[in-house]
């Protein structure tokens, strides 16, 4: 009877090595072995995927294949395309004027970076004012700090308060949370973001006293100013797009490689696309020169995400089956709001957050309403549980901060700035010197406040 049973309640925990092994190539290549893995990467992500691919289609036959195209066509095809549009439409802004790495410029780019990414999203935030960050900061000696706490703030927590911020409170909405009820993650994200701006900026201003004062700017003083601001509307499209295939119900389905899609979402993507087209064709060629444009970073994000999205399928799986899954065990320890936004987070740092905040949900709503129609369940959570809520959106996006895959703008930065010529952290690196030290003792501060 086991080819009857959902496939996360027979996988086995080792199918997932896979996926460890793409994680520990990202990790590891690149400081054991860098020429090899810029040269051969996608070879290696390639190599993961068909490792995992070949025997789950071997043992499980259509179903694999069935969950395959799923996870491409559903998760994996949209999520590229979002980026690619994001990563297109705003490497056409080019921020001009003499912008000065100093530490009152440096945070207060930060913040405004923390206030522009819910609405949007981390990855629009992040890919406007990246190229901005580094250049005025091309004179500093120490700037690594700067790129993280970027990560950090941008790319991450900043994306808290409406469905547009970060793909799980996108999931939340479509599943029936209200619009607007992610303003109430407005405290946990005052708090989490003002303790990180405090860090840095004691940090940035002991650096920028040992490096000395920045010397004085060739040339005349250049006002700030936006060049290609006719891009803006491109990415007000873009969002446009996200917020209709939301709001956009019951469009019919089409039939692609045996999954449902809906027309909404199809119409999302190709309005995207257009709108990355549109990009393109209107803006100088000059600008994005001047704005140090190339593919490179989302041509990187494109293979590794490839790789990743393939063989994390196991783990997905697992974690849907719940409590009748090989991680039985961590399901049932998941049971107060302080749980939930550690597990939420946890996973959150290394698989797609967006999944693991919808597996969470789930959790609590089978907890508290089991049997009840997802909707009415949805309204009674937040009616009467809604820290449970708060706690998983809070945990999955945080949480995406600790390390270079919890979220896609966080590998972006990565790239461009190593493009640049910033020498950013390896993985474990990241995690060892940064995560562990800043954001672990601030996330228990959070929790402490909100979810005890």
């Amino acid at each position: 009877m086991e080819a009857q049973r959902a496939l996360g309640e027979v996988l086995p925990l080792w199918s997932a090595v896979p996926f460890a092994g793409t994680l520990l190539s990202i990790a590891l290549f690149p400081l054991l072995a860098p020429h090899f893995w810029h040269r051969h990467y996608p070879k290696v992500a390639a190599a993961w995927a068909l490792v995992f691919a070949l025997p789950f289609v071997w043992a499980y036959g259509g179903r694999a294949l069935h969950e395959i195209a799923h996870i491409f066509v559903i998760d994996y095809v949209p999520f590229l395309i979002l980026l690619f549009g994001l990563f297109t439409v705003s490497g056409g802004l080019v921020l001009r004027g003499s912008l000065r790495g100093t530490p009152e410029v440096n945070a207060g780019m930060l913040l405004a970076g923390t206030l522009l990414a819910s609405w949007i999203g981390t990855t629009g935030a992040a890919m406007v004012l990246v190229r901005p960050l580094l250049r005025a900061n091309a004179g500093r000696r120490h700037k690594v700090h700067t790129l993280v706490f970027f990560i950090f703030l941008v790319a991450n927590v900043g994306g808290s308060l409406t469905p547009l911020g970060d793909p799980p409170l996108f999931l939340g909405f479509l599943h029936g949370v209200p619009f607007f009820w992610t303003l109430h993650l407005l405290g946990p994200m005052a708090l989490t973001a003002g303790l990180m701006l405090a860090v840095y900026y004691a940090i940035e201003r002991r650096r920028y006293r040992q490096e000395g004062p920045l010397p004085p700017a060739d040339g005349a003083r250049v006002p700030l100013a936006l060049a290609g601001a006719h891009n803006l509307l491109f990415l007000g499209g873009i969002l446009g797009a996200v917020l209709l295939s939301g709001f956009w119900k019951d469009a019919g389905t089409v039939h692609l490689l045996g999954v449902d899609v809906g027309i909404q979402n199809l119409a999302r993507d190709l309005l995207i696309l257009l709108m990355a087209l549109l990009s393109l064709v209107t803006t100088r060629k000059a600008l994005r020169r001047e704005n140090e444009f190339s593919w490179g970073p989302i041509r990187e994000v494109a293979y590794l995400f490839a790789g990743i999205f393939m063989t994390i399928i196991p783990a997905l799986e697992i974690l849907h089956a719940g409590e009748r899954g090989a991680l039985a065990f961590l399901i049932q320890e998941v049971t107060s709001p302080a749980r939930y936004f550690w597990a939420a987070g946890t996973l959150s740092s290394f698989l797609d957050n967006a999944p693991t905040y919808l597996t969470f949900l789930a959790t609590a709503l089978g907890r508290f309403y089991p049997g009840m129609p997802e909707a009415q369940a949805i309204h009674e959570l937040i009616a009467t549980h809604h820290v449970y809520l708060l706690a998983v959106s809070a945990g999955a996006v945080f949480m995406g901060a600790n390390t270079y895959i919890g979220n896609a703008p966080n590998f972006m930065v990565k790239a461009i700035a190593e493009e640049a010529g910033v020498e950013m952290p390896s993985f474990f690196g990241y995690i060892l010197r940064w995560t562990l030290p800043v954001n672990i003792p601030i996330f228990l501060v959070v929790t402490w406040v909100f979810f005890r």
